[in-house]
C-alpha cells in the first residue's frame, strides 16, 4: 500500500518595480524596446561606473513591507553576490543578504480548505540580470542587458503551503495588493512577477523536512500549478523506488509538463557574498516610514466596505470587482461618468467577465476606457440600441475601444422604434406563419416567442422587442 505523503511548499516571488529608471541608474525600466537601448556603463557593468540607488524603489519595498505585515529593517544595507552567468555583466548582484528591508510578515489565504496565515520570511531589493537568448539556428546565445538593473523585491515565504490551491492563493493575494499599491503591474506574461517554487515532500506525521528543489520558468499560474503537481509525483516516485531526491535547480518545461535539472542547488556561502562597497547604508527614519504609509491608498478591504455602504451592488459583485484592481478603477470612473453602478456592475460581471475568459485574458490586461463603456450604458438605457446590439457593440468597446455613439451611428444600428414600420413588418410575418398563429390561439405561449424572434430577424435585430411584443399581441 502506498505511503501518504505531505507537500511542503515555499515560495521565492520576484517582482519587478514599476519605477520609470533602473535601480542604480537612470536608464529606462519599459518593458520591449530593441536589445540594449535601456542601458548606460552603470548597468552593462563597465568598469570604474558607480551605482547611485532609486529612492522610488525603497519606497515600494517600505509600502509592500506595511502591506504585507512585515517589521521595516530601518537601518538595512546592500550586499554583493558574486556569481558568473553571461547575463550578469558585473559578475555579481547588488542584493541584500545580512539586513534585507523587511522582515517577519504575513499574509492570510482562503481556500476551500478554510482561512490560513502564509508567513513571509523576508522581503529585499536587488537588480534583475540581463536576458540571454539562445539561437538555436546558430547555436549561440546572445544577451539582452535592457532588463539588467531594472529594480526587483524578492518576497521569500516561510515553507507554509501544503497543495497547489494554497500556492495560488498566496500569488493571488500577494498581486492584489502589490497592484493596489501601484508598486508592479505583477503581469506574469512579461516577467514582472515571476514565482520560484521550493518544493518537498515528506510522510505524513513526520516533522523532518525532505529535500527540496527549486523550480524556475513558471510565467502562469496553471504552469506553477502543473509544475507543483509534477515535482510531486516525481519526488514520490524516486522516495518509493528507494532513491533519494537531490537539491537542486530545475527548470520547468510546460509544453512537455515536466521538468529538468539545470544546476546543483547553491547555497548562500557559495555566492561568496559581502557588503556592497559602492552604496551606504539606509536609514528609514520614523518620519519617512510614516510619510510612505500616509501615501498608503485605499487597499481591497477597505475599498469592499465602501463598496457594500456607497454602491447599490450585489456583496458577490463587490467582492469579484476589487478583487483586481483594474476592475475596481473602471468599476468607479464609469460609474462617476453615468451614475448608474448596478448597470456597470452588470457589463463588468458578465460580458467583460466573459471575453476575459474567451479571449484568455486577464483583468489586467483590458484596454477599453470607462468613457466608453458609459457612452454604451447611457445608449442601451436610452433605448438608443436594444440589449442584443448593446452586447456586440460592447465586443468592439472590448476589442477596440471603439465610440459607441459613432459606431452606432455609423453602422446604422438604432432601434426602431417606427411604429408604422414595425406594423407592417409584423403584419407580414403573421401572414407568412399561419401554423405558429394557430399554435399561440391553441393557448401555446411560446409560439409568440417564434413570432418575435422572426420580427426581430426581419428588422436585422434592430426593432425595440417591448414594442414588438406589443403589436404582435394586438395583431393576434
Amino acid at each position: 500500500m502506498r505511503k501518504e505523503y505531505e507537500t511542503v511548499i515555499g515560495l521565492e516571488v520576484h517582482v519587478e518595480l514599476a519605477t520609470k529608471t533602473k535601480i542604480f541608474c537612470a536608464c529606462s525600466t519599459e518593458f520591449g524596446g530593441a536589445p540594449n537601448t535601456h542601458t548606460c556603463p552603470v548597468c552593462t557593468g563597465m568598469p570604474g561606473s558607480l551605482p547611485v540607488l532609486n529612492k522610488q524603489v525603497v519606497e515600494y519595498a517600505i509600502a509592500v513591507g506595511l502591506a504585507t505585515n512585515c517589521t521595516i529593517t530601518q537601518y538595512c544595507k546592500f550586499d554583493r553576490k558574486n556569481y558568473f552567468y553571461p547575463d550578469n555583466p558585473q559578475n555579481y548582484q547588488i542584493s541584500q543578504l545580512y539586513l534585507p528591508i523587511c522582515r517577519n510578515g504575513g499574509v492570510e489565504i482562503e481556500t476551500a480548505g478554510g482561512k490560513k496565515t502564509i508567513g513571509i520570511h523576508e522581503i529585499h531589493m536587488e537588480e534583475d540580470a540581463g536576458k540571454l537568448v539562445h539561437d538555436e539556428w546558430e547555436d549561440v546565445s546572445i544577451v539582452d542587458y535592457n532588463r539588467s538593473g531594472v529594480p526587483l523585491i524578492e518576497i521569500v515565504s516561510e515553507p507554509d503551503m501544503r497543495s497547489a490551491d494554497e500556492v495560488i492563493a498566496y500569488l493571488e493575494k500577494l498581486r492584489m495588493i502589490i497592484q493596489y499599491l501601484g508598486a508592479s503591474d505583477c503581469k506574469l506574461n512579461e516577467g514582472s512577477m515571476r514565482a520560484d517554487v521550493n518544493l518537498s515532500v515528506r510522510e505524513v506525521g513526520a516533522t523532518e523536512f525532505g529535500t527540496r528543489t527549486e523550480m524556475k520558468n513558471l510565467n502562469s499560474f496553471k504552469a506553477i500549478a502543473r509544475a507543483i503537481e509534477g515535482e510531486r509525483e516525481r519526488q514520490i516516485e524516486l522516495i518509493e523506488m528507494g532513491k533519494s531526491v537531490v537539491q537542486e535547480t530545475r527548470r520547468w518545461d510546460d509544453n512537455k509538463e515536466s521538468s529538468f535539472a539545470m544546476r546543483s542547488k547553491e547555497d548562500a556561502q557559495d555566492y561568496r557574498y559581502f557588503p556592497e562597497p559602492d552604496l551606504v547604508p539606509i536609514v528609514i527614519s520614523d518620519e519617512w516610514l510614516a510619510e510612505v504609509k500616509a501615501r498608503e491608498p485605499e487597499l481591497r478591504t477597505a475599498k469592499l466596505e465602501r463598496y457594500k455602504k456607497e454602491y447599490d451592488i450585489p456583496d458577490y459583485d463587490a467582492e469579484i470587482i476589487t478583487s483586481h484592481k483594474r476592475l475596481a478603477d473602471i468599476f468607479e470612473a464609469t460609474t462617476e461618468l453615468c451614475g448608474k453602478p448596478k448597470k456597470v456592475s452588470n457589463w463588468l460581471m458578465v460580458e467583460t467577465m466573459r471575453l476575459l475568459k474567451e479571449n484568455d485574458m486577464e483583468p489586467e490586461d483590458i484596454r477599453f476606457s470607462p468613457g466608453n463603456l458609459a457612452k454604451l450604458i447611457d445608449l442601451a438605457d436610452a433605448g438608443t440600441i436594444n440589449s442584443s446590439v448593446a452586447k456586440e457593440v460592447f465586443e468592439e468597446v472590448f476589442k477596440n475601444d471603439i465610440d459607441p455613439e459613432k459606431y452606432v451611428e455609423e453602422k446604422g444600428l438604432k432601434t426602431v422604434n417606427d411604429e408604422g414600420a414595425l406594423r407592417t413588418t409584423i403584419e407580414q410575418i403573421i401572414k407568412d406563419n399561419p401554423q405558429s398563429v394557430e399554435d399561440y390561439h391553441n393557448g401555446k405561449e411560446k409560439a409568440i416567442g417564434f413570432l418575435v424572434g422572426q420580427t426581430m430577424k426581419a428588422m436585422k435585430g434592430k426593432a425595440n422587442p417591448a414594442m414588438v411584443n406589443q403589436i404582435l399581441k394586438e395583431l393576434l
